[in-house]
């Protein structure tokens, strides 16, 4: 019989572990191993696309999130990826140059430097979206939808209130960019909502 505590009954997580052997220091130190060779074989097909055009992670997530946002201010861009403006500036001046972004200036206040994909970002973008979808896909598929679940949770467990912040921005639904895409031509909904 379960020891009795002064405080409310809490729920045990579902599949958590029996007595809460999970939250021993070698389950822990298995979670950030788990965590390392998860990233580090998530990110190798995406690496070595990337490795191919001498661009590296930090271009990536640059391409991402000005992928999942047309129209960008660079100024909410340095929010969720946490850099200063000189560390983005060395990532974004090359993808400029490129062909893989473009900037222009915000309608109502010209100080706003707005980013989007040119044809060319969007294709390396969906290649490095689908190199990495196969990964995701299997593991969601091996670990069944109760699995997937915890997994989300976990991760937002993981964030701190900023990143939580900025994932339920991504999470929301999103209107039409006032330009068209070249996914919008293919008839593929974008996913933010453009700022201006």
């Amino acid at each position: 019989m379960p020891e009795q505590t002064d405080g409310p009954p809490t729920a045990a997580p579902v599949g958590a572990g029996r007595n809460l052997l999970f939250l021993r220091e070698e389950e822990l130190r298995l979670a950030q191993d788990l965590l390392f060779f998860g990233y580090r074989d998530f990110t190798a097909g995406a690496d070595q696309i990337l490795a191919e055009l001498d661009l590296g992670r930090a271009h990536h997530r640059v391409l991402h999130f000005v992928g999942r946002r047309p129209g960008i201010t660079v100024g909410d861009l340095l929010g969720i990826l946490g850099i200063t403006k000189q560390s983005l500036g060395r990532v974004l001046t090359p993808l400029v140059e490129q062909g893989y972004v473009l900037q222009s200036t915000g309608r109502n206040d010209r100080r706003q430097r707005l980013l989007s994909l040119t044809p060319k970002g969007e294709a390396l973008e969906r290649r490095l979206f689908e190199r990495q979808r196969e990964w995701v896909m299997r593991a969601y598929r091996e670990a069944g939808p109760v699995a997937v679940e915890g997994f989300r949770r976990v991760m937002r467990g993981l964030m701190g209130p900023d990143a939580r912040s900025q994932l339920e921005r991504l999470e929301q639904p999103a209107d039409r960019p006032a330009q068209p895409r070249a996914s919008l031509a293919r008839g593929e909904a974008t996913d933010w909502p453009r700022t201006g």
